[in-house]
């Protein structure tokens, strides 16, 4: 199996190609959409694993373009900020899965079987994130948004700087 791997986050997407490649599969990468368009045609992937937002671009607009590239290729969408809006949206646009991050490369190759095994009208259940686990995905995409500044990040979220630099300070808790 041929696998695309397009997500802006560089050491996420090196990580996951490094963990396929271990489990014999081959893989290109692609930081934006642009660069996800030449490697769709070049590479002839069978499947592509999408981040939902590349920056300032959508997956969801990037999706479709892959498949008529590619008709045929399976396409599973991770993101980060999961909505059930977004996961609806995907499936509809032909996403083959939803999955939120951080999915390993176990869960993304399972969503991958799963999704190929089943009709198109089963729904995968995937259990929801804990509370914290919203958060601490909440306070991470608005310090992104503020390139990393502390101080902006807290007045957005109306809380006090120290407050955040302590959740900060936590490791994320899983789901």
């Amino acid at each position: 199996m041929r696998i695309l791997i397009v997500d802006d986050d560089d050491t996420f997407r090196q990580v996951l190609a490094r963990a396929f490649l271990r489990r014999g599969l081959e893989t290109a990468q692609a930081a934006c959409a642009d660069e996800a368009r030449r490697e769709a045609a070049t590479f002839n992937p069978d499947a592509c694993v999408l981040d939902l937002r590349l920056g300032q671009e959508s997956g969801l607009h990037l999706l479709p373009e892959l498949l008529r590239l590619r008709p045929g290729l399976k396409i599973v969408v991770l993101t980060g900020y999961a909505s059930i809006a977004t996961a609806v949206e995907a499936v509809k646009q032909g996403a083959l899965n939803y999955l939120p991050k951080p999915a390993d490369a176990d869960e993304i190759l399972a969503a991958l079987q799963v999704a190929t095994a089943l009709p198109p009208e089963a729904v995968l259940e995937t259990p929801p994130m804990s509370v914290d686990r919203l958060e601490w995905e909440h306070i991470q995409k608005v310090l992104a948004e503020h390139d990393g500044n502390i101080s902006e990040t807290a007045r957005c979220l109306g809380m006090h700087r120290r407050t955040l630099q302590r959740k900060l300070q936590k490791r994320p808790v899983k789901r």
